[in-house]
């Protein structure tokens, strides 16, 4: 499986990198770091995290990273995981649902 991150990821993500870098620029290379190690890991278990709470579909799941919620689609159809949103847990954004 492949990673895809839509545009919506990508400005929420960068929103909250620069929110981090505000504090300790370090923090927030560290965060992204971090991150991005764990999205990795997700391609050999993409069925690891719970199926998401905003969505009745088994596709739809959500992991939780150091207080927020990433939220992805497994496209079974294309061997791909599309990272959809990251929002602070307590702030649920509206996500798109193609």
């Amino acid at each position: 499986m492949n990673i895809q991150k839509t545009q919506q990821y990508q400005d929420e993500l960068l929103h909250i990198l620069e929110t981090i870098a505000k504090d300790k620029i370090g923090a927030s290379k560290k965060f992204r770091i971090q991150l991005d190690k764990a999205l990795d890991n997700m391609v050999d278990f993409p069925y690891q995290y719970r199926q998401s709470i905003y969505f009745n579909n088994k596709e739809i799941r959500e992991m939780i990273f150091k207080g927020y919620t990433i939220v992805y689609r497994i496209k079974t159809e294309t061997q791909s995981i599309e990272i959809v949103s990251i929002f602070n847990q307590n702030k649920p954004k509206e996500v798109n649902n193609k």
